[in-house]
């Protein structure tokens, strides 16, 4: 119990001195989200308004699909990427393999199916709503889409939360297509696996509670944004 508490002293006084390593790990864990976060709203927020305001063949072919892929275990994804992004892989010449890029591309493909689920799900409640005013204001398919994401920006935005949430705190993927390489590839939440299985619990505590934070940050911007919304 004694070296436990030792562990968490340790561990505090890692985040408050800014240990190089904690703020580098960090860093990287934080780019390489942020970014997949970014690439999947700007995949799944029209993606997911497409389907949802648009009739065309396949259409429930596809929702099925978005539906299906919420549920994507991590490491599946990973394996695939991995596969594609190999030597042998069709992308294997880009030499992506172990970067954070192949990271980031594993992630946007865990969240682009979360995100464009729920918007497609929103905005099929909003053109309930306002389907027949845009009918009859005659407006043009992508004035339809840019209308019905401005009208949902405030739910579209909890989603885009969530999926940092989700990305952040994954693990599976990000370590098959990054490797875990020390100051290239570790992110936080397989430093965390790495530094447990190693018996350095300063740093995996550490590193636990930054992340902790970090999903608490998210909830509560959540939140407000919810609340926001309802004033």
């Amino acid at each position: 119990m004694h070296e436990f508490g030792l562990a968490f002293v340790t561990a505090f006084h890692l985040i408050a001195d800014f240990d190089p390593g904690l703020v580098g790990i960090v860093g990287l864990s934080l780019r390489v989200s942020l970014t997949a976060v970014l690439l999947s709203a700007l995949i799944g927020l029209p993606l997911g308004a497409a389907v949802a305001a648009f009739r065309f063949p396949g259409r429930r072919a596809v929702t099925l699909f978005l539906n299906t892929a919420m549920g994507l275990p991590p490491v599946v994804v990973g394996l695939i990427v991995y596969l594609i992004l190999s030597r042998s892989g069709p992308l294997g010449v880009l030499g992506l393999l172990f970067t954070p890029t192949a990271m980031i591309v594993a992630q946007t493909v865990l969240i682009v199916p979360i995100v464009a689920a729920l918007t497609r799900q929103i905005v099929e409640d909003l053109l309930m709503e306002y389907g027949d005013l845009l009918r009859v204001m005659g407006t043009g398919p992508l004035t339809t889409l840019v209308t019905l994401l401005s009208e949902a920006r405030w739910s579209l935005l909890t989603i885009v939360l969530a999926g940092f949430g989700r990305a952040s705190a994954e693990v599976g993927a990000v370590m098959i297509v990054g490797g875990n390489i020390d100051r290239v590839t570790r992110v936080m939440t397989t430093s965390i696996a790495l530094e447990t299985s190693k018996g350095d619990l300063p740093l995996a505590l550490g590193l636990g509670v930054i992340l902790m934070t970090l999903s608490l940050s998210v909830n509560l911007a959540a939140a407000m944004v919810r609340e926001t919304r309802r004033a």
